[in-house]
């Protein structure tokens, strides 16, 4: 197939395919800067307005009393320290057990349009309801994690000051949870510096990478703040993507036959540190998984030294990592359901 069509269809299939924000985020705005006509845009600092509710979201994030076990908590799959993921394949849930799929970023994922590789959560808030309750992951129930948390009080006072009453179940709890994750975005990257005017921020070999990504056609799927996440695409448009993941992506969710193998476009923001790559994460370097989406997503099969180039521009797309200090959890009280690491969920 001629690239000018490939082209064509993928800017088509974007546009059909894009899902509008969803995100219900009063604690937390940023602002997306325009830069003239480039398909990119900078990512902004996120300013607070409910501090209490992002702390207590903090909290919440890094605590695994939230898990069956007592040993997982959000920060397990999403390792802020790791680019907001755990650098494996599938993620290790509960009792050792091998998640079904790649965990993607937490960082930037504000910008998504929906949550999970197959959309099926329409927003952080709702993201955070499922792996609690998923078997394979914290195992544990959203009546089991909220009758831990009413029986810290360090958690009551929290929940009392960010809410502004009494209130605290599930709805409250992911509520914070996202409020936090909201806050997780990676401003003042060289690539966004760039856009701001500093013509100095890239390189020759970078600048030429990012022309390349442009003409080759990955900027009608990986476009805005995020460089990604605000569509579905089918993975393996042009030849068939050979994997033995059993995921069906938005299929799985709407249980249509057209919608089989389309996942949510990955952000690329920080991508060098989110390895491995792709939903049943195969690719581990970036150079693998440029070669795969340029052949199979594009039609294109890339020289070294292009392949070089546009990942030498990709690398200039991590920003300014959260700085996240690590929270002081409120103790545990003799009311307090004891974990169960070695229960079966």
């Amino acid at each position: 197939m001629p690239f000018k069509p490939i082209l064509s269809t993928l800017l088509l299939a974007a546009s059909t395919l894009l899902v509008p924000p969803a995100h219900a985020a009063p604690t937390t705005t940023v602002t997306t800067a325009t830069t003239g006509k480039e398909p990119i845009t900078p990512v902004q600092p996120a300013r607070v307005s409910n501090r209490a509710m992002v702390e207590l979201g903090k909290q919440l994030f890094f605590d695994p009393r939230l898990s069956r076990s007592g040993a997982i908590s959000c920060n397990s799959c999403h390792n802020l320290s790791m680019g907001g993921t755990d650098n494996l394949k599938t993620s290790i849930g509960h009792q050792w057990q091998q998640g079904p799929i790649n965990s993607p970023t937490v960082l930037n994922a504000r910008f998504n349009a929906a949550q999970f590789w197959d959309g099926r959560a329409a927003d952080l808030k709702a993201q955070a309801a499922g792996p609690i309750a998923n078997p394979k992951e914290m195992a544990f129930s959203h009546a089991l994690a909220v009758d831990v948390l009413q029986s810290i009080p360090g958690y009551v006072a929290a929940f009392r000051q960010a809410f502004g009453n009494d209130r605290l179940g599930i709805d409250e709890v992911t509520q914070a949870i996202a409020a936090f994750e909201e806050t997780l975005v990676t401003p003042n990257s060289r690539f966004d510096k760039w856009l701001k005017g500093d013509r100095k921020a890239l390189t020759r070999n970078e600048l030429d990478g990012y022309k390349l990504f442009k003409s080759a056609g990955c900027v009608a799927c990986h476009n805005g703040p995020a460089v990604g996440g605000n569509s579905f695409q089918k993975m393996g448009l042009v030849a068939p993507y050979l994997t033995s993941n059993p995921a069906l992506g938005r299929a799985d969710v709407t249980g249509r036959e057209e919608d089989r193998h389309h996942f949510k476009v990955p952000t690329l923001r920080n991508v060098e540190l989110s390895y491995p790559y792709f939903h049943d994460g195969a690719a581990a370097t970036l150079t693998e998984a440029v070669d795969t989406m340029a052949r199979l997503q594009l039609g294109r099969q890339f020289s070294a030294d292009e392949n070089a180039k546009v990942v030498a521009f990709l690398k200039t797309l991590t920003g300014e990592q959260p700085r996240v200090s690590l929270p002081l959890l409120p103790p545990s009280t003799g009311k307090t359901p004891p974990p169960r690491p070695f229960d079966q969920p």
